[in-house]
């Protein structure tokens, strides 16, 4: 199994190395390769506020590997029944699809709820995040609890 489907980031805890200087030399090179492999499958944890960061994933709805980039969005309060548009900044022309839309909210009920949010019971409660080519989309419920703040993250496949 040696295609890029069947590859995991897995590193081998202990590995015995050759006491002749050039069989040495040999297996450092392919520990230091098999080590920076591993480490460029994970999935980057950085989350930047001002510019996109690449995620780390790799997706192949071609042929060809593409990455997907990253952003987050704060703000601020947002009441029942309204909707708060915040810019985006993306160039719109250059991502081919959303890969992730959501986030997260705090409510003036001291709770913590995910975005999209879709209360079981009353569909008038729930909170959206949409996006369109100009900005994210976040919309609450006429019954929505307040939203006393939040975050929205995109993470999207680019051309560029």
């Amino acid at each position: 199994m040696n295609n890029i489907i069947n590859q995991t980031p897995y590193l081998r805890t202990s590995q015995e190395f050759p006491e002749d200087l050039p069989q040495l030399c040999v297996q450092i090179n392919r520990s230091y390769i098999e080590t920076a492999t591993a480490v460029n499958y994970r999935t980057i944890g950085i989350f930047p506020k001002n510019r996109p960061a690449v995620t780390g994933e790799s997706w192949y709805l071609t042929s060809q590997r593409q990455q997907t980039l990253r952003q987050i969005y704060s703000f601020g309060a947002i009441a029942p029944g309204t909707e708060l548009d915040i810019p985006h900044g993306l160039d719109i022309n250059n991502v081919v699809i959303f890969t992730r839309i959501y986030g997260t909210v705090i409510t003036n009920g001291i709770d913590y709820r995910p975005l999209p949010y879709v209360d079981p019971t009353t569909l008038t409660t729930g909170m959206a995040i949409l996006v369109n080519p100009s900005v994210i989309r976040i919309v609450l419920g006429t019954t929505a609890q307040p939203v006393t703040s939040g975050i929205a993250v995109l993470e999207w496949l680019s051309n560029v």
